[in-house]
């Protein structure tokens, strides 16, 4: 074997210690400086120097001793996380890091950075009336910041797995009833967008799914539709699990009105031939372009309010009212989380068992029916 190289690194055992330790060199913006790890094994050690100067080498250099929160933060967003998650993911891990993070922890050094630094911010974000989800969140984000510092070595420890995030109360679901689902279809009767409400509920899809869905994905023939992506902050995504990329059968209904749908959306198209802009979308806007959100919601509490519906339920409360319009048919919840594109059937049965009557699966006069 040659000789090492100068800054390639050594790995020697400190007898006093009992450590192993590695040493290589990392130039930082000012100047070479000599680096060290420790583990008291020494494979452990032998792997953190290979990621270290693996980063080294990919041009993550530090000067650890004088790196401040905020300054890592940036480095992390642009060196970490911009290119490895969705581009939503992505802008909203900034957004968590410009609105909180830098404002309150951006000038402390990293190496300086202490549990109580965190839970005094987690402290005065709900002082000022922020969510204990908005809290949750920004600590998910910091959490997967320090992760990595500690995985490139600029830390020795993530300061917040010793802080405690406030509990996040579970929101409780409001899935319309039978009547209700019918009043708001017959409320949606001659809509533009009435195929989609429709759809939500007969399919349970989720909004950002319905918003990116597009004729391609959609074989009436066969009565069947292709699940491939969904619409977020204005930028197609492909689902985050396989589940969620998933094939649906379509109801009689759901033909039905996509086949009205698709006419209308025909003639829509010869009027406005000129400004028409074919994104292949079935819910696009007036003009062919990917639908906003927010419209889509505004359309929505109107036909609530024509309804005569609660105006508190939420859009997304149709694929709510799909699952629980099944369960309460006694359709097995084996096929309603295969519909909904839920991970586990455990899943499906903690969101919904307790809006279900019966979900207890009759234990009570089951046990009664056993002992006589």
């Amino acid at each position: 074997m040659g000789k090492r190289a100068n800054g390639e690194g050594s790995i020697t055992y400190h007898k006093k210690w009992e450590l192993y330790m590695a040493r290589y060199t990392m130039v930082t913006p000012t100047g070479p400086k000599r680096k060290t790890i420790y583990g008291k094994v020494r494979e452990e050690v032998a792997a953190k120097l290979a990621d270290a100067l693996s980063d080294r080498n990919k041009g993550l250099v530090f000067d650890a001793d004088n790196l401040t929160v905020g300054e890592y933060l940036d480095r992390w967003l642009r060196d970490s996380v911009q290119g490895s998650v969705r581009a939503s993911t992505y802008k909203s891990y900034g957004q968590q890091v410009r609105r909180y993070l830098i404002p309150s922890l951006g000038q402390i050094k990293l190496r300086k950075l202490s549990p109580m630094h965190v839970q005094g911010m987690y402290r005065q974000m709900q002082d000022r009336g922020l969510s204990a989800r908005t809290v949750e969140y920004t600590h998910a984000v910091l959490h997967r910041a320090l992760k990595q510092a500690r995985r490139w070595g600029i830390v020795a420890r993530n300061v917040t797995e010793d802080v405690d995030p406030p509990q996040v109360k579970r929101e409780e679901i409001q899935p319309l009833n039978c009547d209700q689902t019918r009043a708001l279809l017959k409320a949606a009767e001659g809509n533009r967008l009435e195929a989609m409400y429709i759809m939500a509920v007969h399919t349970g899809m989720r909004p950002g799914e319905l918003l990116a869905l597009r004729w391609d994905d959609v074989d009436l023939d066969s009565r069947t539709l292709q699940l491939n992506r969904a619409l977020s902050d204005g930028e197609f995504n492909t689902p985050k699990t396989p589940r969620s990329r998933r094939r649906i059968k379509l109801t009689n209904g759901s033909v039905k009105a996509l086949r009205a749908h698709r006419k209308r959306q025909f003639e829509e198209r010869m009027r406005k031939a000129g400004i028409w802009k074919d994104h292949g979308l079935v819910f696009p806007s007036t003009v062919g372009t990917p639908l906003s959100h927010r419209n889509v919601v505004r359309s929505f509490k109107a036909l609530l309010k024509r309804a005569g519906l609660p105006l508190g339920t939420r859009l997304y409360d149709l694929r709510h009212t799909c699952a629980t319009l099944l369960l309460n048919s006694n359709v097995h919840p084996k096929y309603v989380q295969e519909l909904l594109g839920h991970a586990s059937i455990a899943l499906t049965l903690d969101t919904y068992s307790h809006v279900i009557p019966g979900m207890d699966g009759g234990t009570a006069s089951a046990m009664e029916d056993a002992l006589g």
